[in-house]
């Protein structure tokens, strides 16, 4: 019995020790993780672009000649703000000049003749009155009154017609000036010229029916800068026109700028290739910094939906499929469902499930980082 005895104690020894080894020297190493404490804030339901938004002009002009020609002046280059009317190309106009000219010596020609037309139509119209006042004395023939009032009748004709060519010759004084003003680009707005694609000497032409050829010169307006970005039309029916929204611009890292978008598209852009989405207008609320930007820049854009302020939240990137997320309990990771409320790509709304203060695990995607598996937070030196 007494063998037996030992031999009892000395397994349950082996067993024992070997509990003890596989808790400590045998037992697996804690995963790393790094948490965060649920706290309270403030968290908003957003809705963000489907591809990247960018930075336009809405008043902006590409502008080229209506007739061809060689250029002779470009008097701002690129960058320049000019005011609107201001001259920004010039062609060879030596032609257009002599047309109109010609056209002006025309105007001058008509106008002499037909003052002198005028002035025999008066002469004759006397006449007439003086026949006629002796019509009844004999001294006239019926013949000769007949005669007299044809002659004034027909240099009255003759008097409408010859300022009728004086309006004609007006007109034509007209169709010149258009035509010479045509050798001639100005510029429609004030704004700042973005781009100038001739040079003085090169021959331009207009652009001819079916066959696009690239503006002259790129002008826009600064003061009409806004924010266009493409959403998903899953989200059209949340898009309103007056929604406060986020805006961040490539050009301007780690800055976020508030607006309000002013127009939805009245329809989905669909094309091939790419998703359904429904173009949004945003304008910020800081204007002078947006005549700052320059148009074609990337930029996106949050629409904030809803704002929940002294709520109970935790990043995002602490939820798990299914609302649940792993609570740093003791040492030990576990599984804890939650109620969730409004979210968006940072922060998301706890109703209930956890407290003020409870430890979430935010680096999900570490390997080992499972519900029930030893973990001990970053950096720390205490294990918990």
């Amino acid at each position: 019995m007494k063998k037996w005895l030992i031999r009892a104690a000395i397994i349950v020894v082996i067993i024992a020790g070997w509990w003890i080894l596989k808790a400590t020297a045998f037992a697996p190493k804690p995963v790393t993780v790094e948490v965060a404490q649920a706290e309270l804030g403030t968290v908003e339901q957003t809705i963000t672009n489907s591809r990247a938004g960018k930075v336009k002009a809405e008043r902006r002009a590409s502008l080229s000649p209506e007739i061809g020609g060689r250029v002779v002046s470009i008097p701002h280059k690129e960058g320049s703000v000019i005011e609107a009317g201001s001259l920004l190309l010039a062609m060879d106009d030596h032609q257009q000049r002599a047309q109109l000219n010609l056209a002006e010596r025309a105007r001058d020609q008509a106008a002499a003749e037909a003052e002198a037309s005028c002035l025999n139509a008066q002469r004759a119209a006397r006449e007439h009155k003086r026949v006629a006042a002796l019509e009844g004395s004999g001294l006239v023939s019926s013949d000769e009154l007949d005669q007299v009032a044809s002659k004034d009748a027909a240099s009255a004709a003759a008097c409408k017609a010859a300022q009728a060519a004086v309006k004609r010759a007006g007109a034509s004084v007209v169709v010149a000036e258009r035509e010479l003003a045509k050798t001639r680009i100005v510029a429609p707005f004030s704004g700042v010229i973005a781009k100038v694609s001739t040079q003085v000497g090169e021959w331009i032409t207009p652009s001819p029916p079916g066959l696009p050829i690239p503006p002259v010169i790129d002008l826009y307006d600064p003061e009409s800068i806004d924010i266009e970005a493409p959403m998903d039309e899953v989200d059209a029916a949340e898009l309103k026109i007056g929604q406060k929204v986020k805006v961040t611009v490539d050009a301007y890292r780690g800055k976020t700028f508030i607006g309000q978008i002013w127009r939805v598209a009245p329809y989905v852009l669909d094309v091939e290739s790419q998703n359904r989405t429904i173009a949004i207008d945003v304008r910020l609320d800081d204007a002078d910094f947006a005549h700052h930007l320059l148009p074609g820049t990337s930029a996106d854009v949050e629409v904030i939906l809803a704002v929940h302020q002294h709520v109970l939240r935790i990043p995002t990137a602490a939820l798990l499929e299914g609302d649940r997320v792993l609570v740093l309990d003791h040492g030990r990771l576990k599984s804890v469902k939650i109620k969730v409320a409004l979210r968006n790509w940072d922060y998301t709304e706890v109703a209930s499930g956890i407290s003020a203060g409870t430890r979430v695990v935010t680096s999900l995607d570490r390997p080992g980082t499972v519900a029930g598996a030893a973990a001990k937070v970053e950096g720390a030196t205490d294990g918990r």
